[in-house]
């Protein structure tokens, strides 16, 4: 079966891998240290298509150490220690280079079982994942690795690769297809050879930009709402509408909702009105919930026209946290076991115990004074002198608090 062409034309050399420029540039740490052949533990951390494997190999071959490559999605407990086995035979006097990809597939169990021979140097683990490391590698075996992150990969550098790689495989393509291939791949690299190597099987002429546009229409959006990265976008969405940039909230909305996500987009929305507009602009909380609602309710791809007013509103609209920041400093309290008795005048009617100091429930009904208002203490008496709620810098909050001073001052 003949190799990819991915496979065929994978770098074999530092200076020929695509990308990652803040880790094998001159003189970066990361370099300097597999040149001078001292290999320590270490993740690769990022998206797929972007140098790891190929980093990895490149690695092995500097080293005299005996290479095992193992991969996360079908490796089983026999084939660990199988490897473990080697440890200290002849086939490996100088060490075990273990190459493990898709470690966040091993369970925390076959992790462990490979800590003490990294610990004790028998074993040099390099592992790549796709997956936040921090959440998925076990902690005590992470502790012993340096994480390194990968990027995804320019569109400038892939189009450098892809011109290379038509060179090598005497591929016949224009700059503009290129260019238009490095754009759909999303920051992979091997999708951009893969895509190139179909192109080139399915014409015996020059690939041409509309052969590439067949391609790469809608079908090329890579998004995978079970990895980190859709939820570094869930993240940079909702940090894009507190930070009050509209551009980059409409441009994280549509990641999303090209993504085939409503359901997720359409909660950031909500949580954002009402956690990071909240008092500034109360309005705007039922605004956002008919816009989420009108948007479910058509679905895609018209669905996008009321979330997209949603994001904006949101956007430019004046910030308040404090009903969350009350709530956080109130939920402090309670967790410490402040406030369990509740003030009398403020409980269910029921009789007074023979121990009541003062008889009766003395509640004050507001309604019956001035101004609807009449001072009498609401909080338990451990913390009745709380403020949880404090009114910030906007105009409704100001506006609000203006009018309560002045009543309160009135009593």
């Amino acid at each position: 079966m003949e190799k990819p062409l991915a496979d065929l034309l994978r770098p074999s050399s530092l200076d020929e891998v695509v990308g990652q420029k803040h880790l094998l540039d001159e003189g970066k740490v990361f370099r300097k240290s597999i040149e001078s052949g001292h290999i320590t533990n270490m993740v690769f951390y990022g998206p797929p298509g972007v140098g790891k494997t190929t980093l990895a190999n490149i690695i092995a071959k500097s080293t005299n150490m005996a290479l095992y490559k193992l991969n996360g999605t079908t490796a089983s407990t026999d084939d660990i220690k199988k490897i473990i086995s080697e440890v200290g035979s002849v086939f490996s006097q100088n060490g075990i280079l273990l190459y493990l990809d898709e470690i966040q597939y091993l369970n925390k169990k076959q992790q462990q079982s490979l800590l003490e021979f990294v610990e004790s140097g028998s074993i040099t683990l390099i592992a790549s994942t796709t997956e936040n490391p921090y959440f998925y590698i076990y902690p005590a075996l992470l502790s012993r690795c340096t994480v390194f992150e990968f990027k995804a990969i320019s569109i400038d550098e892939i189009s450098k690769g892809l011109e290379n790689a038509s060179k090598k495989a005497n591929i016949k393509i224009d700059k503009e297809s290129i260019f238009a291939l490095a754009q759909s791949a999303n920051g992979d690299m091997r999708k951009a050879i893969n895509n190139l190597e179909f192109l080139a099987n399915s014409t015996s002429s020059k690939i041409s930009i509309n052969d590439v546009n067949q391609l790469i229409e809608k079908a090329n959006i890579s998004y995978d709402r079970s990895e980190d990265h859709h939820f570094d976008t869930l993240s940079a969405f909702m940090k894009s509408l507190r930070g009050s940039d509209p551009d980059a909230a409409i441009f994280y909305l549509a990641k999303l909702l090209e993504g085939g996500d409503i359901i997720a987009a359409s909660r950031r929305l909500l949580c954002s009105v009402n956690e990071d507009v909240g008092l500034a602009y109360p309005q705007l909380i039922p605004i956002v919930t008919a816009c989420v609602n009108n948007a479910l309710q058509l679905g895609m791809p018209e669905a996008r026209l009321p979330l997209s007013n949603a994001t904006i509103l949101i956007a430019t609209a004046p910030k308040s946290n404090s009903s969350y920041l009350a709530y956080q400093k109130a939920q402090e309290d309670i967790f410490k076991g402040k406030g369990l008795n509740t003030p009398r005048q403020l409980q269910n009617t029921h009789c007074d115990g023979e121990d009541a100091k003062i008889k009766g429930q003395h509640y004050k009904y507001p309604h019956d004074y001035p101004n609807h208002y009449v001072e009498q203490q609401y909080l338990p008496d451990d913390i009745k002198e709380k403020k949880y709620y404090i009114p910030q810098e906007n105009k409704n909050e100001q506006l609000t608090k203006q009018y309560w001073d002045n009543i309160k001052k009135k009593n």
